[in-house]
C-alpha cells in the first residue's frame, strides 16, 4: 500500500503560485463574470495576453490598444485610451488575484501582420510602455496603485504571427524598455520573452523552425549578459503543450540549468503558457484527461525549484484553449477543480513536511491549525493509499473524477485514513488539528 504523512512542520518553502491562468475573470467584453469561481479557486495571477482574443478586440491591454494613434504625444495622458483595460484589472482585483502584464501584442494571424511589427521608434515604444507600468501602479493619468510586479516584454519573438522583424530588433527592444522601466520603476521584475519553448533540445529530429527556439533562447541570455548590451532580466517566461509531466518537467530543468549556466541563478523562472496536447486536445483539456494532467504537473512543479511561477493557458471560455471552463459557458469544466484544488494549498501558505512511500504526484501545505494534501493518479492502476496526518483532529476527502468536482466524499474523526486513489483521480485531504 502506499503511503504519505504529513507532518505537522513546516519545510521552510511557501506553496508556489502555480495555479496562475491566462485571462482574467471577465470574458466576452464584460458578458461573462467568472470573479467569484476565481476567488474560490485562489488563482494567485492572470496573465494579459491574447485578453479577449483576435486583437484585444482592439480595446484591451495590447500596447498598439492602449496607445492606438503612434504619431500622438507618449507623454499626454490623452494620447491613451486606459478604459477598457482598467476595468479589465479592476476584475482581477476583485477576486484576490494580479495581473501578469505582458506588455506586447497579441498574437496576430492576419495576412499583413501589421499588429507584430517592431516599433518605427524602440525609444519610443519603451516609454508608452513606462507610462502603462506608471498608470497602473503609479496613478499616472487618473490611473491606480495595483503594485503589479510582473512586467513582461512580448511574447513568443520566435513565432512569426508574433513578430515579424529580426532576432537582434527583438533584443535592442527588450534592451531599450528594460533598460528604462529599471531606471524608473526599481522595485518591479521585468523579463520575457515568453519562449515558444525548447522542444528541440530533447527532439534529435526538430525541424529548423524548432531548432531556432533553442538558438533564440542562447542568444538572449549571452545578450543580456554581455557588457556591451546587458540590461535587466528579473525573470525568464518559457511555454509547454504536453500530454506528459515528465516533458514538462524536462523542460523545466533545462530551462534552469540554463539560466544557472549563464551565471543567472537569481532570475526567476516562469512557465506561463501550458496545457494538455494531443489527440482531441480542446475536448480532453477539459476532461478528466487534461484535470489530472493539471494537477499532476502542479504537484511535481512544487516539488523542485525548477518553476517559480506557472500560468495555465487558458481562462477564457470564449477560447478554444480556454479549458477550465466549458466552451462558451461558466460551467467549470474538470480542469476548473484541478485548479481549485491546488489553491487549497495556496491557501495554507507553506509547504509541509512529509514522509512518503509512493510513485504518485502528491504536495502538501499547512498553516498550524490545518493542513492538506493534494494526490493525483493520472495513468496508474487504482492502489490504496493510507494517508496520515500525525496529531490531527479529523480528515475530510475530497475527490475529483469524471463524476465528482471536487466533491467531500468522507469525514473521520481520527489522524490516518485509507483512500482509493482510482486511475485518473485526483483527491485532496484536508485535516484540522
Amino acid at each position: 500500500m502506499d503511503s504519505i504523512k504529513v507532518l505537522k512542520g513546516f519545510s521552510g518553502r511557501s506553496i508556489k503560485p502555480l495555479n496562475g491562468v491566462n485571462g482574467g475573470p471577465v470574458s466576452n467584453n464584460f458578458r461573462n463574470d467568472a470573479r467569484q469561481l476565481f476567488a474560490e479557486a485562489h488563482i494567485p495571477y492572470c496573465r494579459l495576453h491574447d485578453t479577449e482574443g483576435t486583437l484585444g478586440r482592439g480595446k484591451f491591454v495590447d500596447v498598439r490598444n492602449i496607445f492606438p494613434i503612434w504619431e500622438l504625444d507618449e507623454n499626454d495622458p490623452v494620447s491613451y485610451d486606459f478604459t477598457f483595460t482598467d476595468e479589465y484589472l479592476r476584475c482581477i482585483d476583485d477576486c484576490g488575484a494580479k495581473a501578469f502584464y505582458r506588455l506586447g501584442e497579441t498574437i496576430d494571424h492576419g495576412y499583413f501582420k501589421a499588429h507584430v511589427r517592431p516599433p518605427e521608434d524602440a525609444a519610443k515604444w519603451a516609454r508608452i510602455c513606462a507610462n502603462i507600468v506608471r498608470h497602473y501602479n503609479e496613478g499616472w493619468a487618473n490611473g491606480f496603485h495595483y503594485g503589479i510586479k510582473y512586467w513582461e516584454i512580448w511574447n513568443e519573438p520566435e513565432n512569426p504571427p508574433m513578430w515579424t522583424g529580426t532576432k537582434e530588433q527583438f533584443f535592442e527592444l527588450y534592451r531599450e524598455t528594460a533598460k528604462l522601466l529599471r531606471s524608473e520603476f526599481p522595485d518591479i521584475k521585468i523579463g520575457g520573452y515568453a519562449s515558444c519553448g525548447v522542444y528541440a533540445a530533447f527532439n534529435e529530429n526538430a525541424d529548423d523552425f524548432y531548432r531556432s527556439f533553442i538558438e533564440w533562447f542562447d542568444d538572449f541570455l549571452a545578450f543580456v549578459k554581455a557588457p556591451e548590451t546587458a540590461c535587466p532580466l528579473d525573470f525568464f517566461s518559457w511555454h509547454i503543450y504536453s500530454h506528459d509531466p515528465y516533458e514538462v518537467m524536462a523542460h523545466a530543468r533545462y530551462c534552469r540549468e540554463k539560466l544557472d549556466a549563464a551565471g543567472l541563478e537569481n532570475v526567476e523562472a516562469i512557465l506561463d503558457e501550458w496545457n494538455w496536447a494531443g489527440r482531441d486536445m480542446f475536448e480532453k483539456m477539459r476532461d478528466m484527461t487534461g484535470a489530472s494532467f493539471a494537477a499532476d504537473v502542479m504537484c511535481r512543479m512544487q516539488q523542485t525549484d525548477d518553476v517559480d511561477v506557472a500560468c495555465y493557458y487558458d481562462a477564457q471560455p470564449d477560447q478554444a484553449y480556454g479549458g477550465l471552463f466549458l466552451r462558451h459557458t461558466l460551467t467549470p469544466s474538470r480542469a476548473y477543480y484541478a485548479i481549485k484544488a491546488f489553491g487549497a494549498l495556496r491557501e495554507l501558505e507553506n509547504e509541509a513536511v512529509t514522509v512518503a512511500d509512493t510513485e504518485l504526484a502528491f504536495a502538501a501545505a499547512a498553516n498550524g491549525e490545518s493542513a492538506a494534501l493534494l494526490i493525483v493518479n493520472r495513468e496508474k492502476e487504482p492502489r490504496p493509499v493510507s494517508i496520515s496526518f500525525p496529531e490531527a483532529r479529523c480528515v475530510k476527502l475530497y475527490l475529483l473524477d469524471g463524476l465528482h468536482d471536487l466533491s467531500l466524499i468522507a469525514e473521520a474523526p481520527c489522524d490516518t485514513v485509507t483512500a482509493a486513489a482510482d486511475k485518473n483521480t485526483v483527491l485532496l485531504a484536508v485535516a484540522r488539528y
